[in-house]
């Protein structure tokens, strides 16, 4: 019989681009290559027990028994990934994915922030990039924006690696993603988005993600919908009447593809605090999935603060997850 802790430990695996990379326009875009992919699922099924988030949920609620080995599988951001090639794959493994989907990607058809910096990132070298970015930093610097000296911003947050990141894109990833004032954020992200990638951003964002009816498909073959706020913001920076409104307006454009009184929150960038959990829990969400890299325990964590690990941590890309705790 299995104990306690067995029964409720779960491993929650995070995708984000899937593709056959070496023939896609942006071969340098940081993602999961079809064939590891496919590859990658065929281990985790045999490794472990994939489950589906319906028993995940009953599972936090006390009323259901995960499996040993109990692995769910999510995916950020609705790509067109996910329908053309992960779907297809999940099918032919009778397995379920969760689809974490900002609603202005197919409601506006305008490009997140994030991608453009995951394009722009693609389409540079890395010493060019931070080069470029640190001048128009001190461009911008003390005429509309009053923020600290390229120095001090680089001791703080770029002399060191991310887990999968080398200090350089660690630091162009912070300061575009977080740091600078919003509306330098974006201003800065179009003029690298236009100088390094030269697509229309309207276009990549018709290429990049998923329409409604393709949405639309993948829940009525099976597939889990869930909520990754509207504009793809760090929820827990925002003030409470900003986090709110965006949440708000997500779950407006959510509507059909959700259960209004169980739904699943995969907080964007992994960034949250107690008033997003709060509001959530006042709107009918059930569980929150953040970016910590642990396994998850339904019996120790809070479910509006489940762990989860990358798909780099398992085979072929590496065996992280057997040393993660």
């Amino acid at each position: 019989m299995k104990n306690v802790a067995e029964r409720n430990k779960l491993y929650v695996a995070m995708y984000h681009y899937i593709r056959d990379l070496a023939h896609s326009r942006y071969p340098g875009i940081k993602g999961l290559d079809l064939s590891l992919f496919r590859e990658q699922i065929g281990f985790l099924k045999r490794t472990f027990r994939i489950v589906t988030m319906e028993e995940v949920i009953l599972a936090a609620r006390g009323t259901y028994e995960l499996p040993e080995q109990a692995l769910l599988l999510t995916f950020d951001d609705g790509y067109i990934d996910h329908f053309t090639f992960a779907m297809p794959i999940l099918e032919e493994n009778h397995v379920q994915g969760a689809f974490f989907i900002p609603g202005k990607t197919f409601e506006e058809h305008s490009l997140l922030d994030v991608n453009k910096i995951h394009y722009i990132l693609a389409g540079a070298k890395p010493e060019r990039l931070l080069a470029d970015l640190l001048a128009r930093m001190d461009y911008y610097r003390g005429n509309e924006f009053d923020f600290p000296d390229n120095k001090e911003l680089w001791e703080q947050y770029g002399a060191r690696d991310g887990r999968f990141d080398t200090p350089e894109v660690l630091f162009v990833k912070r300061m575009l993603q977080m740091v600078l004032p919003e509306p330098l954020r974006k201003r800065i992200s179009s003029e690298l988005f236009e100088s390094y990638v030269g697509v229309p951003e309207k276009i990549l964002a018709y290429e990049l993600y998923m329409t409604r009816e393709q949405i639309r498909t993948m829940k009525r073959h099976g597939m889990h919908i869930g909520i990754h706020g509207y504009d793809h913001y760090w929820l827990g920076n925002l003030s409470k009447e900003m986090m709110e409104a965006d949440i708000a307006q997500e779950l407006a454009v959510m509507d059909e593809f959700i259960d209004r009184d169980a739904w699943v929150m995969n907080y964007p960038y992994g960034s949250y605090n107690d008033q997003v959990i709060a509001y959530i829990r006042s709107r009918g969400c059930c569980l929150g999935f953040t970016t910590e890299v642990r396994i998850a325990r339904l019996n120790k964590d809070e479910p509006f603060k489940l762990p989860r690990l990358d798909c780099n941590d398992f085979p072929p890309k590496s065996g992280n997850y057997k040393t993660i705790e």
